[in-house]
């Protein structure tokens, strides 16, 4: 998610860890603001970070092309050719009704994901709380949400897939991304890391209050490309979608 002027803002690791493939060897790739957090094989860890500064670079080129591209909270509707990286994240904020840069946390988690895949058969991209994986066992993701005492409790059991998945989380209460809401966690389940992204955003917009819940959700699964929802506000919980829920036992943050 990008920060509130639609930069790529660089987040205190909140997240980190919360998927929990311990079976699995993990490195940090740092590039400038960009800090994922990979679970692969040590020796793609160069790779990584060349995948980064790659599609990083379309989406820098584009935005010295159009700066508003940076800044807008609205859909882009441009018809000027742009990286696949970059259609990708106007694509998903004109789904979602937000500006394309509330896409590019789960936008760069995907591609780099992908670009990996190439030589690994099982890959999970942590990128500010947005993940993109591909796994062939179950994977629990747990989730953050701040205060709440609900957070770290409850997770998505993930079932293996052979495209990817995406999970993407927003909070109106941790972390500096640009929310107009106040939900604790609003966490979007989607085959693209994208959509799942900016529709997290838009999702979080809608609650005000945990008496927002249901209009959330019910906004969210219109959406065309969500296939799944959780919302936690202070101790409220509400979902939609085929979702494995299960409860977590308590432990510290990451």
């Amino acid at each position: 998610m990008a920060g509130p002027t639609g930069k790529m803002n660089y987040q205190e690791r909140t997240y980190r860890n919360l998927v929990e493939r311990e079976d699995r060897p993990a490195f940090r790739a740092v590039v400038k603001e960009s800090d994922l957090f990979v679970h692969a094989p040590r020796e793609l860890e160069n790779l990584a970070r060349e995948l980064i500064l790659q599609h990083r670079g379309y989406i820098e080129s584009y935005i010295a092309r159009y700066p508003e591209f940076a800044e807008t909270l609205s859909p882009w509707y441009h018809n000027d050719p742009a990286p696949m990286i970059v259609q990708d994240m106007i694509n998903a904020g004109i789904k979602a009704g937000v500006g394309p840069m509330a896409a590019v946390a789960g936008a760069v988690a995907e591609y780099v994901g992908r670009g990996l895949l190439i030589h690994t058969d099982e890959v999970i991209v942590e990128n500010g709380g947005d993940i993109f994986l591909k796994t062939n066992a179950p994977a629990t993701v747990a989730i953050f949400a701040g205060k709440s005492p609900l957070s770290l409790r409850v997770g998505l059991r993930l079932p293996p897939d052979d495209t990817g998945l995406a999970v993407c989380t927003s909070s109106g209460t941790v972390g500096h991304s640009l929310s107009f809401g106040k939900a604790d966690a609003v966490c979007v389940l989607s085959l693209s890391c994208s959509l799942a992204d900016a529709a997290a955003t838009a999702i979080g917009n809608q609650v005000k209050s945990k008496a927002d819940i249901q209009k959330a959700v019910d906004f969210g699964k219109q959406i065309n490309g969500v296939t799944g929802i959780v919302i936690i506000a202070d101790d409220k919980i509400g979902m939609w979608g085929n979702l494995e829920m299960i409860p977590l036992k308590k432990r510290k943050k990451a």
